[in-house]
């Protein structure tokens, strides 16, 4: 058989497995988090959220809602040199994000079953 006649089946075998694959994964929510930092921002995204008090004044202050801080967690970077990862009970993470052109840090609490945002800060004025 010539290289042509091999190189169309193979790209015919191909293109149907590209378009059976879209069929099977069209609504799917499938993702790659790979990443250590993915991984740990998806799972701390999929809990419901807390706040502490100094968190709420800093939010109330800065007149921030619910998914803007969704969001700077979701979007956010996680410092794992920073962040108390041994602890057995519950993590404690720092995320950095910018919001409005300044740099944020919050101290997040990742429990079993329920997030805590300890403290938000700007580390920049």
């Amino acid at each position: 058989m010539k290289f042509v006649h091999r190189l169309g089946y193979y790209l015919g075998g191909f293109g149907i497995g590209l378009i059976l694959l879209l069929f099977f994964l069209n609504g799917k929510d499938a993702s790659c988090d790979y990443g250590p930092n993915a991984r740990t921002v998806k799972n701390i995204s999929s809990k419901p959220f807390q706040y502490s008090n100094k968190a709420s004044n800093f939010i109330s202050k800065q007149t921030l809602d619910s998914t803007t801080i969704f969001n700077l967690v979701k979007y956010g970077s996680v410092d794992f040199s920073k962040s108390k990862t041994e602890i057995d009970s519950c993590k404690i993470y720092l995320i950095e994000n910018s919001y409005k052109e300044r740099d944020l840090e919050l101290q997040v609490k990742n429990c079993d079953s329920i997030v805590t945002i300890l403290d938000i800060i700007y580390t920049n004025n």
